[in-house]
C-alpha cells in the first residue's frame, strides 16, 4: 500500500501518549487523539458517500480540526483541495466547478454561495465550520457517540491522487497541480534525509495549511517522522516569540524572518538554540540572511521548490549554506538548464530550469494538453530561470514569465533587484516590464524606502553597476510591495498597475 498516511500513522501509534500537536492556549493532542480523531471524520466522509479519488475541498481557518480533516481524508483515500480563506467566492466558485469535489468545507458565511452551486455540482456537499464547531463538527460528535470509525486504511496506488494544489495563477487562470501519494513520500524522505530531520525535533508551525509549504514540507515532514508540533493559528511576532525556546525548527517565508530582525526581542538567546531555520516561498535577501546570521549566530538555509514538484533543492544541512542560492538539488532529484532549443548548458549560463524525479506532480487536472506541454520527456519545465555552478549549486534569477525582452535583449530583474537592494535606504524592490511602443518593453523600477529615496542616484548606481539598456527609464516608490499569502510579490499586479507607463 502507498497511502502517504500509512508511515504517519505509524508514527502516530509510536507517539500514542506523548503530546504531537500543540495549538497553544486551545489544544494539545497525543498521537493516538489524532489517529482516533482521523478514523472518527473518515467515517463521516464514507457515510456522506466520499469514495477513494473524490475530491474533498476545505477552505477553513488553520486549526485543529483542519489537521484532522486533512488526515482523515488521506486516511479516507480521497483527495485533499486546500482552499486559501482569502479567495473570494467567484474565485471558490471556479475551484469547485472545475474540481468538483463531492464535499466542501467551509466556514458558515460562506456556505450560502457554496450551496447554490449545487445546481450545477449535483452530488456537492456543504459542510461549515467555524473555530472548531459547525455542521462537520457536529457530524463528528455524532459519529463519535455512535462508535463509528473507519480504522483501515483505504489502500492506495503511488501514482494515486492525494491532492490538488491550485496554482496561484499569476498568469491565466489557476490551475490544479495532482500531487500523488508517491510525490509526498519521496519528498518527504528526501527532506529527512537532507535536513536530519527526527522525532527528537520540534517544528515551530506558524506557516498556512493551504499551500505546499505549510501542509506538505512542514506538516507532513514532522508527521511522517513523528516530531511534536507547535502549531499557531498565523505567523505573529508575540506568539512565535513565545514558544520559540521550545522549538528546534522553524520553517518560513523571507518576511516572517524580516519581521523577526525587526523586533529588538528577537536574539541569540531565544533563537540561538535552534536547530534550523528554514526559508522558501520566495527569494531570501543576502543582507537578511546575513543580519539573521550576525544576530542568531544561525545561517537560515534557504530551499527551492513550487506547487508542482514539493522541494528540489536546498542548501545543505553541513556545508556551506551560500546566500543569494538555494544550494544543490536534494537526494533522488536531477535538474539541468536548457537555452531556448532544449539543449542542455554548461554550468555557469543563465538559462531554463527543468527537473525530473519521483516528486514531480501527475500533471494539472483536467487539463492533458497543458501538462504536455509543461514537460520535455521526462524534465518538467519550471518555468524559472536559472544557473547551476561548478559544484552544483542553483541560483534562481527571475521566473521566465518575469523575462523582459527591451529593444531585442533579454533582461533579467533579479539582476537589476540585486544592485537596488544594495543601495542605502532600500529596502527591497521590484522590477518588472510594461508595454513600450519603441522598445517592445520598458523597464519599471518599483521601490520600497526606509524613507523618501533619491531616483537619480539610484540611476546613477544602477549605471556603474549595469549595461545601459538594463536601467529602469521609469521609478516608484511605494510603502510595501503586493504579496500574496506566501510572501510572494505579485509582479502580475504591478505590470497591469504600471501598463501605461510609456504610453
Amino acid at each position: 500500500m502507498h497511502n502517504v498516511f500509512v508511515p504517519i500513522q505509524s508514527n502516530l501509534s509510536q507517539q500514542a501518549e506523548q503530546t504531537v500537536l500543540t495549538i497553544p492556549g486551545v489544544a494539545k493532542l497525543s498521537g493516538i487523539d489524532l489517529d482516533s480523531q482521523s478514523a472518527i471524520l473518515a467515517a463521516v466522509l464514507h457515510d456522506l458517500g466520499v469514495e477513494p479519488g473524490d475530491r474533498v475541498s476545505v477552505q477553513i481557518e488553520k486549526g485543529q480540526m483542519n489537521v484532522v480533516l486533512y488526515l482523515a481524508v488521506l486516511r479516507a483515500g480521497a483527495v485533499y483541495l486546500p482552499l486559501n480563506s482569502a479567495y473570494t467566492n467567484a474565485e471558490i466558485e471556479y475551484f469547485l466547478t472545475d474540481a468538483e469535489p463531492k464535499v466542501h468545507v467551509c466556514s458558515r458565511d460562506r456556505a450560502e454561495h457554496a450551496e447554490a452551486l449545487k445546481d450545477s455540482l449535483a452530488e456537492l456537499e456543504v459542510l461549515t465550520l467555524d473555530n472548531e464547531s459547525g455542521s462537520l463538527s457536529d457530524l463528528f460528535v455524532e459519529a463519535k457517540l455512535a462508535g463509528k470509525a473507519l480504522e483501515k486504511i483505504t489502500s492506495r496506488a503511488a501514482d494515486d491522487l492525494a491532492a490538488i494544489i491550485y496554482t496561484s495563477g499569476t498568469t491565466g487562470r489557476p490551475k490544479g497541480a495532482m500531487i500523488t501519494h508517491n510525490n509526498l513520500v519521496s519528498n518527504a524522505e528526501m527532506l529527512t534525509q537532507a535536513w536530519a530531520y527526527s522525532a527528537n525535533d520540534t517544528l515551530l508551525h506558524a506557516l498556512p495549511l493551504f499551500h505546499v509549504h505549510g501542509l506538505f514540507v512542514a506538516l507532513n515532514l514532522a508527521l511522517i517522522n513523528g516530531g511534536p508540533i507547535i502549531m499557531l493559528p498565523k505567523f505573529d511576532l508575540d506568539g512565535v516569540l513565545s514558544v520559540m525556546r521550545e522549538a528546534t525548527v522553524m520553517m518560513g517565508v523571507p518576511t516572517y524572518y524580516t519581521r523577526l530582525l525587526g523586533d529588538r526581542r528577537f536574539n541569540q538567546e531565544i533563537g540561538g538554540h535552534m536547530r534550523l531555520f528554514i526559508s522558501g516561498s520566495a527569494p531570501l535577501l543576502v543582507e537578511t540572511s546575513d543580519e539573521f546570521f550576525d544576530r542568531t549566530g544561525q545561517r537560515i538555509l534557504e530551499r527551492y521548490g513550487m506547487t508542482e514538484t514539493g522541494m528540489s533543492c536546498s542548501n545543505p544541512l553541513h556545508g556551506e549554506r551560500r546566500a543569494g542560492s538555494v544550494g544543490p538539488p536534494l537526494p533522488g532529484v536531477e535538474v539541468r538548464i536548457v537555452g531556448e532549443d532544449v539543449t542542455e548548458l554548461p554550468k555557469g549560463t543563465i538559462g531554463s530550469l527543468e527537473v525530473k524525479g519521483d516528486h514531480v506532480f501527475k500533471g494539472y487536472w483536467g487539463l492533458p494538453k497543458k501538462t504536455a506541454a509543461e514537460f520535455n520527456g521526462e524534465w518538467f519545465v519550471t518555468g524559472d530561470v536559472a544557473m547551476l555552478s561548478e559544484d552544483g549549486y542553483v541560483s534562481i534569477v527571475g521566473r521566465g514569465k518575469d523575462l523582459i525582452i527591451s529593444g531585442g535583449l533579454n533582461i533579467y530583474p533579479k539582476e537589476i533587484e540585486d544592485v537596488l537592494n544594495d543601495q542605502k535606504g532600500v529596502v527591497e524592490s521590484a522590477v518588472v516590464g510594461v508595454p513600450h511602443s519603441d522598445f517592445g518593453e520598458g523597464i519599471v523600477a518599483i521601490l520600497v524606502g526606509e524613507s523618501a529615496l533619491d531616483m537619480g542616484s539610484l540611476e546613477v548606481a544602477c549605471r556603474e553597476k549595469l549595461a545601459g539598456f538594463k536601467v529602469p527609464r521609469r521609478w516608484i516608490q511605494l510603502e510595501a510591495l503586493p504579496r500574496n499569502t506566501m510572501g510572494k510579490v505579485q509582479k502580475n499586479l504591478l505590470r497591469g498597475e504600471y501598463a501605461d507607463s510609456f504610453t
